[in-house]
């Protein structure tokens, strides 16, 4: 059965849908671990052998987080297949729709080795850290699906474009440090469940706190270089759609930094690091917004183009030599 063809403005919508539900299953997915519910399942894909979750809390918690994922799962399909169904048909959406269920399906299978390698550290980073990656492809998904080719130009400020993009390496630094944090503090995943699972050492008892004051400080360093950056383009009258995206990530990097005071206080209280959770997963996207905002430069034989004197009206060239 052939799948019917769709309008430009159907297929944004169900992009916008799919890429939502893959942030809403990083922040269920934390909840799990932070639920200490992370191993309520002994096995995958049924859990300790059934296909219906055994009534316990913890392995409602970590089935339920499955059958979600399986919602999920099925979102990111249809932006793949709806992709090739879109009219007229794009090749950039058909390769970035494509994505997502390849994402969806490389995540289903780092889960099932978490689980039967007993939540080790590198796995559960991992398990994050591609949500992220996936999540890059998601939100240029929806920005191309609601652009139409064209009607945005390329970008003639180089500096907003290379600014821009400057702060993706330090973002994925502080994110990957932040998992780093993770693996080595108090919240494995297991805390329920009476496993007892390996945690990041190799400083010693001053692991953790090293990760932490890492991660803290990678985090001031983009927060930063975000508000730097939104006066400088300011004052260049750089796009708006830039301009609030930047914004907007300065403003979540500096929730997320309040919120990280308060958990490092108070002993890293499972809720706030939930909510520590949600605010990052917000600023990487907002992140990503801003480098489709920011674009792509002109090129420079445009550039030079551009800048070369133009002999004037009703002149040859040779004349106006």
């Amino acid at each position: 059965m052939r799948l019917p063809e769709i309008s430009p403005r159907t297929y944004a919508i169900v992009a916008t849908a799919a890429t939502v539900s893959l942030a809403l299953i990083v922040l269920t997915g934390a909840g799990v671990r932070l639920t200490g519910s992370g191993l309520g399942c002994t096995n995958w894909p049924t859990c300790d052998g059934d296909v219906v979750a055994p009534a316990t809390v913890h392995s409602w918690i970590e089935y339920g987080n499955r059958l979600i994922s399986g919602v999920v799962g099925l979102l990111a399909i249809a932006a793949g297949l709806l992709a090739f169904r879109r009219r007229p048909f794009r090749r950039d959406l058909a390769i970035l729709g494509t994505l997502l269920p390849i994402g969806v399906v490389m995540q289903a299978v780092l889960g099932m080795w978490t689980v039967k390698y007993h939540l080790q550290p590198g796995f559960v980073m991992g398990h994050f850290l591609l949500s992220m990656v996936i999540l890059i492809a998601a939100v240029m998904l929806v920005w191309c699906a609601w652009h139409e080719p064209g009607s945005r130009p390329r970008n003639p400020d180089m500096l907003a474009v290379w600014g821009t993009r400057a702060l993706f390496p330090l973002s994925s630094l502080l994110y990957f440090m932040g998992t780093v944090a993770t693996a080595a503090g108090p919240h494995p995943g297991s805390a329920r469940t009476g496993e007892v699972v390996h945690r990041l050492d190799w400083r010693g008892s001053d692991t953790v706190e090293w990760a932490i004051h890492t991660h803290g400080r990678l985090g001031t360093a983009l927060g930063v270089s975000c508000v730097l950056l939104w006066f400088f383009l300011r004052r260049r009258g750089a796009d708006r759609q830039l301009l609030n995206a930047l914004a907007a990530t300065a403003i979540l990097i500096g929730v997320q930094g309040v919120v990280g005071a308060i958990q490092y206080f108070n002993g890293l209280p499972a809720g706030v690091v939930w909510v520590h959770i949600v605010v990052a997963t917000l600023a990487w996207m907002t992140m990503m917004w801003a480098l489709c905002a920011a674009g792509r430069a002109v090129p420079r034989a445009e550039r030079a183009a551009a800048k070369t004197p133009q002999p004037p009206v009703g002149r040859s060239a040779a004349e106006s030599a």
